[in-house]
């Protein structure tokens, strides 16, 4: 199942999407083109860049 971020709004802005339920890989793709392609991460490693969104060591 795909979920929004939560900073997404209901006016489409620039959002992604990701996919909970699949062993050890998280899918992420463009909230505003939602038949397109996704990108697949390992599940470490998607972990390790939110962890870095959150402390602040990745700039948006």
């Amino acid at each position: 199942m795909w979920r929004r971020s939560s900073y997404s709004n209901q006016e489409g802005g620039n959002c992604v999407e990701v996919a909970d339920g699949l062993p050890g890989v998280v899918p992420v793709r463009d909230s505003k083109v939602p038949g397109g392609p996704a990108l697949v991460f390992p599940a470490g490693s998607w972990s390790a860049f939110i962890d870095g969104l959150k402390s602040g060591r990745h700039r948006v």
